[in-house]
């Protein structure tokens, strides 16, 4: 069984751990080819991102091992956010750590937290395509297809999915 995992607000003292963390999992998972893409320097610099969106930690015995960002609607980190949702993006465990509950503790947690705020009536999130283990976790906690809000990648012809769970 493994250690009991916590799932808190992400402090400075976080921010090079969730920087880490996001490149090895996006990197990892095949997602892009280097840091220095453009989308990968702006989502590492948690610093920047902790000043516009909300960021939780998920812990174990005291180590950092994901990461997850909340957005509402109109909210510079949201982009697919109805204004009854809660939208999470880059939703991020550490690959070494990868399948041992870090995930959906993190997507739990959002589902309890999106239930106590005022007019939310779900949670919403964007996905890639051939990401077939997020597909997976999303599937398995209750969130369905949006198929007619799907979207591109602007200025790509990258689409990407949606998800939401009803609350």
């Amino acid at each position: 069984m493994q250690p009991q995992i916590t799932i808190r607000p992400a402090a400075e003292a976080d921010f090079a751990a969730i920087a880490r963390i996001t490149r090895d999992s996006y990197l990892s998972a095949g997602y892009f080819d280097d840091a220095a893409h453009p989308y990968m320097v702006k989502i590492m610099d948690v610093a920047e991102r902790a000043a516009q969106a909300t960021i939780w930690v998920a812990e174990r015995q005291g180590t950092v091992v994901g990461s997850v960002t909340l957005a509402l609607a109109g909210e510079p980190y949201s982009d697919i956010a109805q204004q009854d949702e809660l939208e999470f993006r880059m939703l991020v465990v550490d690959p070494a750590v990868q399948r041992s509950g870090a995930g959906k503790a993190m997507v739990d947690a959002i589902l309890s937290y999106a239930k106590t705020l005022p007019g939310i009536r779900g949670v919403s999130l964007t996905t890639g395509k051939a990401w077939e283990s997020a597909h997976g976790l999303y599937r398995k906690t209750g969130f369905q297809r949006v198929p007619h809000r799907d979207w591109f990648v602007p200025g790509t012809d990258t689409k990407l999915l949606v998800y939401r769970r009803d609350l």
